[in-house]
């Protein structure tokens, strides 16, 4: 993958051989046919996940040069700082790829109460009840998260909600 005009100094490799994929030591990202690839961001203390996002290549590389989480918002198609609203920035401690280089896993140190747009702290505020599925009637969640960890009317006034029915 070329540099880009515009483009930081970060470059990525391109993609020549599955074996310089699966255990060489550039990074070779694989982007989806929308120039996307998925992103599991968790809480580097706890491990617990914050969110799931989208990079794109500038996102990506943007990440990589600051340490600070920067995601593709598919709902707002634009880039999009974590946190630059908010001030519940994501610093980056460490960046994983998986072994085909088409999945990242970000672990982050939270400025602030949360990661979600809803006020939790995690966007996986929600589990789907195993136990009471089935039957024929819709799958029933049941809150992981009891509170919320900010008041997301207050921090976001003004802005699009960004979920999409």
């Amino acid at each position: 993958m070329g540099q880009e005009a515009g483009d930081t100094g970060v470059r990525f490799a391109d993609r020549e051989s599955v074996e310089q994929v699966e255990i060489g030591l550039e990074l070779a990202p694989k982007f989806d046919a929308d120039g996307l690839v998925p992103v599991v961001t968790t809480d580097a203390a706890s491990g617990a996940v914050l969110m799931l996002g989208w990079m794109n290549a500038e996102a990506l590389r943007r990440t990589i040069e600051t340490r600070l989480a920067h995601y593709w918002s598919r709902s707002r198609q634009a880039l999009w700082h974590k946190g630059a609203h908010s001030g519940f920035f994501q610093h980056v401690e460490a960046l994983l790829v998986d072994d085909d280089q088409d999945a990242l896993i970000l672990q982050v140190r939270l400025e602030g109460p949360g990661s979600c747009h809803v006020g939790y702290r995690s966007c996986f505020y929600r589990a789907i009840d195993l136990d009471a599925a089935g039957g024929g009637g819709v799958v029933p969640l049941r809150m992981t998260e009891t509170e919320k960890a900010f008041d997301a009317d207050t921090v976001y006034a003004g802005l699009e909600n960004p979920t999409r029915l």
